[in-house]
């Protein structure tokens, strides 16, 4: 047995979450981007989503975006997707 904890437990807990479960490309993204623009920088967004296009279209968004994707683990028959979201361009 190694000492070392799975990925999935070191990924820090969502502050927020918006439940994507059962919606395609690119829903997740653009309710992901909604819910970040009324959060604090630092803070924790997870995305549940059952879209397998989720694991590339989220990462990309962050990249593009300014915030950090943290990583995912699964949730039962969905994946929760984690970013922290970064300063928000524009804003004061």
């Amino acid at each position: 047995m190694t000492e070392d904890a799975p990925l999935p437990a070191r990924l820090p807990a969502a502050d927020e979450t918006v439940d994507c479960a059962g919606l395609l490309c690119p829903l997740p993204v653009l309710r992901a981007r909604k819910r970040l623009l009324a959060m604090v920088p630092g803070q924790v967004l997870g995305v549940l989503a059952t879209d397998g296009m989720a694991a590339v279209d989220l990462p990309h968004f962050c990249g593009q975006a300014g915030h950090a994707f943290l990583g995912s683990r699964p949730e039962g028959a969905a994946t929760l997707y984690l970013i922290r979201a970064g300063a928000v361009a524009g804003a004061p």
